[in-house]
C-alpha cells in the first residue's frame, strides 16, 4: 500500500461507500495511516457525498469508524 494523502484516503472512502462499502476496512486503515502521518486527529466528511447523508447514516458511519480507531466529523 502506497502512502496516500489525507484527501486521497477520504476520496477512496467516498468511492467505497458509493460502491456498497467495497473494501471499506482497507480504506479506513489507509485513512488512519494518512491521519497519523499528517498529524490530523479527525477526518472530516461532506454529508452530501455520502450514500445516506441523513442523521442516522452519519451516526452509523461515526460509530463504525470509531470502532476502527478513526474519529469522524461532518462539514456544515
Amino acid at each position: 500500500m502506497s502512502d496516500l494523502t489525507l484527501n486521497q484516503a477520504i476520496d477512496n472512502i467516498y468511492a467505497s461507500i458509493n460502491n456498497d462499502n467495497e473494501e471499506i476496512d482497507v480504506h479506513i486503515a489507509a485513512l488512519k495511516a494518512a491521519m497519523a502521518r499528517e498529524g490530523v486527529k479527525e477526518a472530516v466528511f461532506e454529508p452530501s457525498r455520502l450514500a445516506q447523508p441523513n442523521r442516522q447514516g452519519r451516526k452509523i458511519m461515526q460509530s463504525y469508524f470509531r470502532k476502527k480507531g478513526v474519529t469522524v466529523s461532518f462539514a456544515s
